[in-house]
């Protein structure tokens, strides 16, 4: 199981989360403006959106577990890019679709330049670059653990 193939981020608002996903250049097939489930066309992987309280029911539908209302919960989403002005562009997008810039792109500890936005479910999404970086032709980044 060494793989990652589906993220499903629980929304409150399909309308809403569906419009800013789109906005920042996701794609989907999906031409309703607020369907029961999405799912984005990325390369590699899936992004899908679901409402929160039927992603909790589909775990446990008689003691659906509990969802944070804007806290941290410790996981943060991220999108490789490939020059630092991608991240500019990204994250120029991701405001104007209103999410909230939480550290703008800036040279970072580790030698690229990265800054986090939080979307309208408040999940935390890193937008970063590195010189060092490869991609393979579906543009994934490349991970060298030699």
């Amino acid at each position: 199981m060494n793989r990652l193939n589906l993220v499903c981020l629980g929304v409150r608002n399909m309308r809403q989360s569906l419009a800013f996903y789109k906005h920042i250049g996701f794609k989907t097939v999906e031409t309703h403006e607020d369907p029961p489930i999405v799912f984005f066309n990325n390369q590699g992987s899936k992004l899908e959106l679901y409402s929160i309280e039927e992603l909790a029911k589909d775990i446990n539908e008689e003691n659906p577990p509990e969802y944070s209302k804007g806290g941290f919960s410790g996981i943060t989403l991220a999108c490789n890019m490939k020059t630092k002005e991608e991240v500019d562009q990204v994250m120029d997008q991701v405001k104007s679709a209103g999410g909230e810039i939480m550290k703008t792109p800036q040279i970072v500890s580790w030698g690229g330049y990265s800054g986090y936005f939080r979307d309208l479910d408040g999940y935390y999404w890193e937008v970063a670059y590195a010189d060092s970086w490869a991609f393979d032709d579906q543009d994934m980044l490349i991970v060298d653990e030699s």
